[in-house]
């Protein structure tokens, strides 16, 4: 092995030994995605209300605050630690028949903030300003319960601690670029499916918008139940077999996995749509 391979490999393992920052649920493009899903089919008065809530916002719609939960960590670092356990939902007891009680103490999950938020969300006499963070939040928590690595029983802290090497020539985000070597990411599965499987169809994202707008309407059984949502996408993990053998992986498992985490995309725009119209569009 030639002087210059050995540094660069002992440097491409150590990258893979050190802990990923809070992987972001199917990154900005993903929200981005889930949310201009979910506007083509609010009401028109659900789509007032929207408009309302965010008129101070520097650019209209859903998808420009979809990754504002997200977003947190830089802006309102304090705000992101109370929240940071509300963007997921681990079963404790192994399985995926979720205990609230068990898995989601003080209401600290993905499942209780969706409930909770919509509450704050429906209320009118809420402040304005809660009920815009209300809608900013659950825009971002549908998204995340229908990403399968938010709602497991892995000890791997949803794929987190799963270590992968990634052969690819897809950019990293700023924030991982120094664990990519020679064509070869140091990352791990929940940033897989975070960025990497959605990013290696290259699409911009009025193209994916078209794409997934193309694509059947999935079933959407338990439409309000945020609970059965994260039931749905833990019974993936093992059922699609989404955990791979190998370590090393290259576009194959990216493109693999495409299409469900398509369908996921579009089932959680389907969704949100119906619990967004719910809220503010409710029923006489």
């Amino acid at each position: 092995m030639s002087g210059m391979i050995r540094p660069l490999l002992l440097s491409l393992f150590v990258l893979l030994l050190l802990p990923s920052p809070d992987a972001r649920a199917w990154g900005r493009q993903g929200h981005r995605l889930v949310a201009e899903l979910a506007e083509a089919d609010l009401t028109p008065r659900a789509r007032a209300e929207v408009d309302a809530l965010l008129h101070d916002e520097p650019e209209p719609g859903l998808g420009a605050i979809a990754s504002w939960a997200d977003d947190l960590r830089g802006t309102d670092p304090g705000e992101f630690r109370r929240t940071s356990r509300w963007h997921y939902i681990n079963a404790r007891g192994g399985g995926c028949d979720f205990d609230l009680v068990r898995d989601c103490p003080d209401g600290n999950c993905v499942v209780m903030a969706i409930e909770n938020q919509l509450k704050i969300l429906a209320d009118p006499s809420q402040a304005a300003n809660a009920r815009r963070d209300a809608l900013k939040f659950v825009v971002h928590f549908v998204g995340d319960a229908h990403q399968p690595m938010h709602a497991g029983s892995r000890p791997d802290k949803g794929g987190n601690d799963f270590q992968i090497s990634l052969r690819t020539d897809i950019e990293p985000e700023a924030y991982a670029r120094n664990r990519y070597a020679d064509g070869v990411m140091g990352t791990n599965l929940h940033s897989v499916w975070d960025y990497y499987i959605l990013a290696n169809a290259r699409l911009s994202t009025p193209a994916y918008l078209e794409r997934l707008t193309a694509l059947p309407a999935p079933d959407a059984a338990a439409d309000n139940v945020p609970l059965d949502w994260a039931r749905e996408s833990c019974r993936l993990i093992d059922a699609d077999q989404l955990y791979p053998d190998s370590h090393r992986l290259d576009s194959r498992y990216l493109d693999a996995m495409r299409p469900l985490a398509e369908r996921q995309l579009r089932l959680a725009g389907l969704r949100l749509a119906r619990v967004l119209n719910d809220a503010l569009d409710p029923a006489p």
